[in-house]
């Protein structure tokens, strides 16, 4: 949950195409990121899967006026409207984006090979039906960041008390790759997104990696079992708070252009 979502990407990018604010090639090569390439499948009137630069101006073509982001989680369909086929693909992916404006979604297929560090990485976005409906449990913007503050001073307490704060050599290394990783991104959203969102994007992520070492850097003090109990008790509700931070963020500038 600590990395950046392809369909946070995607969303934004997609967002700032639409805004007049970027590119189509420029909004594409923002999109697949790192990653070898990305192709679209499924699009009405297209036999196969296309270039993500044809199947942006393709979605504008049948009406797509937003990007929103799910990013749904068992028992949590953060973000999802349905129908149930899509519903499920997006659960598996554990990510979707939804347009606005067009009855559809893309979900993303990710296939890697070679060694880590060096690997070749294709992206498939299947463009399935989706129910024109308000996606589930997404707050506002100002919602999400009162509830991360909150979620985050609470989850701090506990995870104190418990004597589970991350620490040692594997946390150590996952906090010096997100530093690296958040110095090299000059801006977290596309053009276009409030500041708001991009701040409150920052400290979803933050707590998102917070929550992901609590969880991975083994049991500190808490070895009783009413102790992990009680650690995992503070973290799901932080976790699911900061994957509606992430939603909110990335929705943001659909948010704003429906209020205007």
């Amino acid at each position: 949950m600590h990395s950046e979502p392809r369909s946070g990407r995607l969303a934004a990018w997609g967002n700032a195409l639409l805004a007049g604010l970027a590119s189509p090639d420029d909004a594409a090569l923002a999109v697949v990121g790192d990653d070898a390439v990305h192709r679209v499948a499924g699009l009405p009137d297209e036999p196969g899967p296309v270039g993500l630069t044809l199947a942006l101006g393709r979605l504008r073509g049948l009406g797509v006026a937003g990007y929103r982001v799910a990013l749904p989680a068992p028992g949590h369909p953060l973000g999802l409207s349905g129908p149930p086929e899509f519903n499920a693909r997006a659960l598996e992916a554990e990510e979707a984006v939804v347009a606005v404006g067009a009855p559809c979604g893309l979900v993303p297929e990710v296939t890697s090979v070679g060694p880590e560090g060096d690997e070749h990485v294709e992206v498939v976005w299947h463009c399935l039906p989706v129910r024109e409906a308000p996606p589930a449990d997404v707050p506002s913007l100002a919602e999400a960041e009162r509830e991360l503050a909150e979620a985050l001073r609470d989850a701090t307490e506990v995870l104190s008390r418990l004597d589970v704060a991350a620490s040692g050599p594997v946390a150590e290394a996952a906090l010096d790759a997100y530093r690296s990783r958040a110095s090299r991104d000059t801006s977290l959203l596309a053009p276009g997104y409030p500041a708001r969102a991009a701040r409150v994007l920052e400290l979803a992520r933050r707590v998102a990696l917070m929550v992901a070492l609590a969880y991975e850097t083994g049991d500190g003090a808490a070895v009783s079992a009413s102790a992990m109990a009680a650690r995992v008790s503070a973290l799901r509700p932080v976790e699911r708070v900061a994957r509606r931070a992430q939603v909110a963020s990335y929705n943001a500038y659909v948010e704003e252009r429906e209020r205007r």
